[in-house]
């Protein structure tokens, strides 16, 4: 190594160094070099940093005492044709199911029927299950004749993100180097899912090592437009969920691969507080960012999901314990929805606008806030820089290169950047996010929901960086070409020519902090008022 070694490493960190100060430097940088080699040299298995995020700010009080979930009864009767019955809200197939009007078994071979004719249009499942989905859903309806119910989703049969290991059955991450990987247990939510009566009809597709809705099996695509991708990186799980292949699908999130799919899909994605659901045999993608959450087609199953999911888990060290209480059929009366002014002349849509007039006349205070404005966007290196430590040895032993990419930005070449941001500016990231969860802070006190257009970046990226829960729900329709997959970051996808297509559009909701409640009652009376959510694509 020489001066002219570090003068051109200082082109690429953004830094300037005297002549003197380079000469000095060199043989501190050659033990700071080999130590680095020493540390890469040692196989850190599925160990997570020592060091993890917490959303709570000094001061936070956890609210809510006690969990509960109280939804409305169910009245409607079982329809008699299997493609209304695939289309129900998981509520209403819980409700038949306990009371015998319909079989977990039949049910499942609806969906199976109709993973067989749209699911090589929608390629939204990597594995089926049929074997194991049949077997459970047996199990299910023995237990029913008994009396014996497990729980909110006996018998319902659901599609679980293709990152969460199932013992025996492939986990591919969507990504070449892993299509054959096979694991010996099962993630802690299958577990959850599994005693709670769920019946697991295969794995849905994410985009490789989530990004995208792109992977080894090809392009996810969207039921509403097949000539588009589904958006990702939870693809699959937004696609089957919204072309009724199931009842609902398990997602995740680091960075709006539950919000993206759902907006594109049409679909009801929650993201929850971090830390609420253990990610113990997911995938890593981003330790301080990664969130699990459920995809639906109603606001009230979002809930209900979350409700079998929520709890904590000692095997994952970003796991935080906290009840989850929602009561759907208490009044909105005191609740305070607040909007950002600038995000709805900025980046909204007139469907966005017309979103928060449809949420002023239900009656709730409505109170003008604001973010203030950072550098939110420079956020991103922490994430590049914890997926490149995720994947450290998929870079340095060249493995990358078998992956398949057709969108740019790609993850390796994020990889192998990340390298090249300093130590000192992560740590500087670090105490920017604590600005960022003080801003949140700030902005959330006084009001119980945030209502907004997905696509503002400043509230997508600051929100996930925070912990904040968000929930999507569609609200309407609008004409567009094919688009493109879009951005990292959530990016406004580029048309790409072509007849226009009816396709759905959404609205994001955002709540506090472990207090999801308020943000699912204001979500649900929205659905109500926007009367969309029962319209089905047409494949």
């Amino acid at each position: 190594m020489n001066p002219a070694d570090i003068a051109a490493a200082e082109a690429i960190m953004g830094i300037e160094y005297t002549e003197a100060e380079r000469a000095l430097m060199l043989d501190n940088l050659e033990d700071q070099i080999r130590r680095a080699r020493i540390r890469r040299g040692v196989d850190l298995g599925d160990a997570p940093p020592a060091s993890t995020f917490d959303p709570r700010l000094p001061g936070f009080a956890m609210p809510h005492g006690r969990g509960a979930l109280r939804l409305p009864p169910v009245t409607a009767p079982l329809p008699q044709g299997d493609t209304d019955i695939a289309f129900a809200p998981v509520t209403h197939l819980a409700h038949w199911i306990r009371t015998g009007a319909l079989t977990s078994a039949r049910l499942v071979e609806i969906y199976l029927d109709r993973i067989a004719v749209l699911d090589p249009k929608l390629n939204a499942f990597a594995t089926v299950t049929p074997d194991i989905a049949r077997a459970e859903a047996a199990a299910m309806d023995a237990l029913t004749l008994q009396g014996i119910s497990l729980g909110p989703l006996h018998g319902v049969p659901y599609g679980l993100k293709d990152l969460f290991d199932t013992r025996g059955i492939v986990t591919g991450w969507g990504g070449e180097p892993y299509a054959d990987r096979v694991p010996d247990t099962d993630a802690a939510i299958v577990g959850k899912l599994r005693r709670a009566g769920a019946v697991l009809l295969g794995k849905t597709s994410l985009g490789a090592l989530a990004y995208g809705d792109l992977w080894y099996g090809g392009r996810t695509r969207n039921p509403w437009n097949t000539s588009e991708g589904a958006s990702g990186s939870s693809a699959g799980s937004a696609s089957a969920t919204a072309a009724g292949l199931c009842a609902f699908a398990i997602g995740t999130e680091t960075l709006g691969s539950i919000v993206s799919p759902s907006e594109r899909c049409g679909t009801t994605g929650l993201r929850p507080t971090f830390g609420r659901v253990s990610r113990a045999g997911a995938m890593p993608l981003a330790w301080s960012l990664d969130k699990v959450g459920p995809i639906c087609r109603t606001v009230g199953d979002t809930g209900l999901v979350l409700s079998v999911l929520n709890g904590p888990d000692l095997s994952d060290r970003g796991s935080i314990a906290a009840p989850f209480h929602w009561d759907a059929t208490a009044s909105l009366d005191g609740l305070r929805i607040g909007y950002i002014p600038d995000a709805f002349a900025r980046a909204a849509t007139d469907a966005d606008r017309a979103a928060l007039e449809t949420a002023k006349s239900l009656g709730l205070e409505t109170i003008e806030v604001s973010l203030p404005a950072l550098p939110y966007e420079s956020l991103l290196d922490v994430l590049f820089a914890e997926a490149a430590a995720a994947f450290e040895d998929l870079t340095l032993s060249g493995r990358d290169d078998t992956l398949t990419w057709q969108d740019a930005p790609a993850w390796p070449n994020a990889f192998r950047k990340a390298r090249f941001l300093s130590a000192v500016d992560h740590v500087q990231l670090d105490r920017l996010r604590y600005r960022t969860m003080q801003a949140m802070d700030e902005l959330m006190t006084g009001i119980d929901v945030l209502i907004g257009p997905w696509r503002g970046a400043d509230m997508l990226i600051a929100s996930n960086f925070t912990g904040h829960p968000c929930l999507h729900l569609r609200n309407g329709f609008s004409d567009q070409p094919t688009r493109s997959p879009g951005a990292l970051g959530g990016g406004t996808p580029l048309p790409t020519g072509g007849p226009p297509h009816r396709v759905p559009h959404g609205i994001s909701l955002w709540g506090n902090l472990f207090d999801e409640g308020p943000m699912l009652s204001v979500g649900r009376a929205l659905e109500s008022a926007f009367d969309v959510h029962t319209i089905r694509p047409e494949i």
